[in-house]
């Protein structure tokens, strides 16, 4: 069996860089994530609503 060398401190994958905003922490990140989430699921659920098409739920 081979073994790989694997550096200790893998650095971190870079995102576009945005040097006026602060990071971010992973609390928020999940925040935001959920609160854009939520807002998609209202605006289906508005949109199931006014087509008249919702699934039964027998």
């Amino acid at each position: 069996m081979t073994q790989e060398t694997v550096p200790d401190e893998a650095p971190p994958p870079q995102a576009a860089p945005q040097p006026q905003d602060p990071p971010k922490g992973l609390l928020q990140q999940m925040e935001e994530l959920m609160a854009a989430l939520t807002a998609d699921l209202s605006q289906l659920d508005a949109e199931l609503q006014s087509s008249g098409e919702r699934p039964s739920t027998d």
